[in-house]
């Protein structure tokens, strides 16, 4: 039996390269049961231009477990923000090999309710 997390970063290659492919900003996801993590890289993939996530002080300060659905809203929301002071509107949307669902998917609506195109 093939390892869960193997396959997810199967599926996450597929997408991984297609990005390169189209030399895009990337918005990537990572998540873990008790918190959640997005970071804008540039197009080559060399830098990291924005971070976010359920572990920073602030966002911590206003809830009270970093894995759930608010959690991912706040640092979607964070991240959008973030990534307009940097002067990107328009990214594509890196799920990690994750199901667009659930915490993965808050976190893009409120990218994309934030500002960022994708």
């Amino acid at each position: 039996m093939v390892d869960k997390n193997l396959a997810r970063l199967r599926r996450a290659r597929q997408t991984r390269l297609k990005i390169r492919e189209l030399g895009a900003v990337r918005l990537t996801v990572h998540r873990t049961n008790s918190h959640i993590y997005a970071q804008i890289t540039s197009g080559a993939g060399d830098k990291v231009l924005a971070t976010a996530s359920s572990v920073e002080k602030e966002v911590r300060a206003s809830l009270k477990n970093g894995g759930n659905r608010k959690a991912a809203e706040t640092v979607g929301a964070r991240i959008a923000q973030k990534a307009r002071q940097a002067g990107i509107e328009t990214v594509a949307f890196d799920r990690s090999g994750y199901r667009y669902h659930g915490r993965v998917k808050a976190l893009a609506e409120a990218a994309r309710a934030g500002g960022l195109k994708f």
